[in-house]
């Protein structure tokens, strides 16, 4: 990899679906001329956009019972981006992206059941596709889930049902989907251009990890360097290549855990900590016809068990998540628990967290229960009773562990205000320079989040933008603002 002269408009850290999103927006919405993206791994979609270490869902607000109305309201409009998109694609490609299933969100008992009803209340006008079942209809829809040999089975059960949508992703497919279409623009531009001097360009870079960022003038000059193990980083003769430096006008980092990371390095983002929460899965027969989620637990900040068919693994059902406070960066990289280490930061602050998760019963038994998930001989036979909320008539040889499956959450730790954020974070370090990290639903709100850095770049850098085009082709609006 040789150094650069000319600086880059924007450079991107990261080749998850957050970061070829930006790289993709950049690319067909703007006229800037010289992009990059920076990805570590020899492939794009290595981390938590690989479609093993998610949940591959669109989270779109309608059957999380986690959200509230105002929330689930604006995560709608930017989770209907990724269907809009979709359909920008060639069918073909879009068929490995996304994907239609019935989905729903079942209740079960008299309290669950009384909460759903009155969301499906409040919800419904703003969910038009929303049916509100019962104990009969869910039958027809998934017969697993409310049937036991035949029979009804006898709790109370109430679900909320979207009857045919997209709500499958495939995020390992739609990140390099971004960059094909990227790629695509930029050649569209340069024909129609004609030749002209200062074509635009887009480079990827893979198997390079970002060593160092520093501010140089008005730019900021990043230090490259060839990722160990990665063929990427290698010559011909198989030797690895020396670094190199790249300038950049604008630089975007949207690497994780690992964007927290890089920018404690350079002093900013100090008031958080990290924490990371592995999720794990279990593989069964084809039980579900689509997804089936459950009630949240109000009381607990981590996602409810759901089962859904895999979209990789074709005939079987994955349920999970389970969750697990894990000291790894990356679940499947054990040298990544020094990287863990740093941005932990463990002070009292930290610790005053961790006890206030650990003195509520909820949290504290549902953190065992989990710790006991991951014991080989212990775990199916757990799982089995919580799985059997959603397929009551399981068996234990239904079930097998995922091996290999599963990702890590980066939770955040707001160390000012003593407390575990629930949501993404954008640390704005220098004009110019941004770290985002985005844990679960980061994949849902891709193209909403680069839509929001895409006009950050706009407003720094000047560059043509077409705003009507991109509020046509991805929030489906007949014109910008409509």
């Amino acid at each position: 990899m040789a150094a650069t002269t000319a600086p880059l408009d924007v450079l991107i850290v990261g080749g998850g679906v957050c970061g070829t999103a930006l790289l993709f927006e950049l690319a067909r919405y703007t006229d800037l001329s010289r992009i990059a993206l920076v990805e570590r791994y020899d492939a794009l979609a290595r981390v938590n956009s690989r479609a093993t270490n998610n949940s591959q869902t669109i989270h779109c607000g309608d059957i999380e019972t986690n959200y509230t109305l105002e929330k689930a309201v604006k995560v709608k409009r930017t989770a209907e981006m990724i269907v809009h998109y979709a359909e920008l694609l060639p069918p073909e490609q879009r068929q490995r992206c996304v994907f239609r299933t019935p989905k729903m969100v079942l209740a079960v008992g008299e309290r669950e059941c009384a909460g759903l009803r009155e969301r499906f209340a409040r919800f419904s006008p703003h969910f038009p596709a929303m049916e509100l079942l019962e104990k009969p209809q869910i039958a027809e829809w998934e017969p697993n889930v409310a049937l036991v040999d035949g029979q009804l089975r006898p709790e109370e059960l109430v679900a909320i049902g979207i009857r045919s949508t997209y709500t499958a992703v495939d995020y390992e497919e739609l990140s390099q989907s971004f960059v094909d279409q990227a790629r695509a623009a930029i050649e569209v531009s340069n024909a129609s251009a004609d030749g002209a001097a200062g074509a635009r360009r887009l480079d990827l870079h893979l198997g390079t990890s970002v060593l160092e960022i520093a501010q140089d003038g008005d730019l900021f000059r990043v230090t490259l360097a060839p990722t160990p193990g990665c063929r990427s980083g290698q010559a011909a003769d198989g030797t690895a290549l020396a670094p190199a430096e790249l300038l950049a006008r604008h630089v975007v980092v949207n690497a994780g855990a690992h964007s927290l990371l890089m920018a404690q390095r350079m002093g900013f983002g100090l008031e958080y900590s990290c924490l990371p929460v592995a999720g794990s899965f279990y593989f069964t027969p084809d039980l579900l016809r689509g997804k089936v989620y459950t009630v949240q637990n109000d009381k607990l900040p981590f996602a409810a068990i759901h089962g859904d068919p895999d979209v990789r693994a074709p005939g079987q059902t994955r349920f999970g998540p389970t969750a697990l406070l894990l000291p790894l960066l990356e679940r499947y990289r054990p040298a990544s628990f020094w990287e863990f280490l740093k941005v932990l930061r463990l002070d009292w602050a930290v610790l005053a967290v961790f006890w206030q998760l650990l003195r509520i019963a909820d949290i504290r038994n549902y953190i065992l229960k989990n710790l006991l998930f991951e014991v080989p001989w212990l775990r199916r036979r757990l799982f089995l009773a919580d799985a059997r909320k959603i397929v009551p008539g399981m068996k234990l040889a239904d079930l097998r562990f995922a091996e290999g499956y599963g990702g890590v959450r980066p939770q955040l730790i707001d160390k000012r205000n003593r407390r575990l954020m629930l949501g993404e974070a954008s640390i704005p370090a220098l004009p110019g320079l941004v770290f985002n990290v985005t844990p679960s639903p980061g994949g849902t709100c891709c193209l909403g989040n680069a839509a929001r850095d895409l006009e950050a770049i706009v407003d720094r850098l000047g560059c043509r933008f077409d705003n009507e085009r991109l509020a046509r082709e991805l929030y489906g609006e007949s014109r910008a603002g409509s």
